[in-house]
């Protein structure tokens, strides 16, 4: 049975209006058009739904019956429609994200305030976790895309790099490691401030340490790292973090010097592998992308043994 939704919605029309050329200027259609959509319901149906008249037309019983069922469904239909052409053009939806600490406490804000601005209906469904978490969240469609560091056994999951950043030594002024080169040898004599076994920063901290036969020995470990920093305030120790870490930036009484070498942390946005975004989330990740940091995106960071500079101002929306 070959019946358009254009002859379903022609002949809804047409007995709501008892007028065919009422109901083409409603649809934006021409009248001769119109007909021949309702002759072909009719056919299509084996039954005839109007009655021609002098003055217009008039549903036939089965008509009659007919566009009262099908009334609703046109409009049900329609409004599917408007929500998709909505959700194609950005207008509304919903992405599920979830993301690191770091990310979601510093670079999320600002792409959430940059999207709102632009697609107001747009909704973005948080959740927080670690690198290993984030991953399995993905990996269970549990969220739609995620922001972590890069998969070590990624197979299944596929990564646009987001931006880089460096791992930084944070710790009061005065410090006996606030001035000089910082090498690894000597941060590794000091009592550490670390995350969490189960990190990303903490798996790229161990290889790095290892890799120079050094120990990286906790003295307090944290998920967040607003709770490292305010540790190294009280001088419990040296905490190491990543440079694009918000709270930096409202620590001014902290000291932040990069690592000799350099410890670079590769940030990305995680999909399953072979899965297209979608609108909301398409635009969620060009939003994040305008709101990285200038030098934060670049090929690498600065020379290592440098001291942490902050960013102007209008940059400071950190990761």
């Amino acid at each position: 049975m070959d019946i358009s939704l254009r002859s379903l919605q022609a002949f809804v029309a047409v007995a709501r209006h008892r007028s065919f050329s009422r109901a083409a200027g409603l649809l934006h259609r021409t009248q001769p058009g119109l007909t021949v959509q309702v002759r072909r319901l009719e056919e299509a149906l084996g039954l005839r739904l109007l009655d021609r008249l002098p003055r217009g037309a008039e549903p036939t019983a089965a008509g009659a019956e007919l566009a009262r069922a099908l009334e609703p469904l046109l409009r049900d239909m329609e409004h599917a429609l408007d929500v998709a052409r909505g959700t194609a053009s950005r207008r509304a939806g919903t992405v599920r994200l979830a993301a690191v600490p770091s990310v979601a406490s510093g670079l999320l804000p600002a792409a959430m305030a940059l999207l709102q601005e632009r697609y107001p209906t747009l909704q973005v469904r948080l959740q927080e976790a670690v690198t290993g978490r984030v991953q399995a969240m993905v990996r269970a469609d549990i969220v739609e895309i995620g922001i972590a560091s890069q998969p070590r056994d990624g197979a299944d999951l596929e990564a646009e790099p987001l931006f880089r950043d460096r791992m930084l030594a944070v710790m009061p002024q005065g410090h006996r490691l606030a001035s000089g080169r910082l090498a690894l040898e000597r941060v590794a004599a000091e009592p550490l401030l670390l995350m969490e076994t189960d990190t990303s920063v903490d798996r790229l901290l161990s290889d790095a340490f290892a890799a120079r036969r050094l120990p990286l020995v906790a003295r307090q470990r944290a998920v967040h790292a607003a709770t490292l920093i305010n540790m190294a305030r009280a001088g419990l120790g040296v905490a190491l973090l990543p440079s694009t870490v918000a709270e930096l930036q409202i620590a001014p009484e902290l000291v932040a010097r990069a690592l000799s070498p350099d410890i670079v942390r590769e940030v990305v946005v995680i999909r399953r592998a072979g899965r297209s975004y979608s609108p909301a989330a398409e635009a969620l990740v060009a939003a994040l992308r305008r709101s990285v940091p200038r030098g934060a995106a670049g090929p690498a960071p600065e020379p290592a043994g440098t001291p942490f500079r902050r960013a102007p101002r209008a940059c400071r929306e950190e990761s």
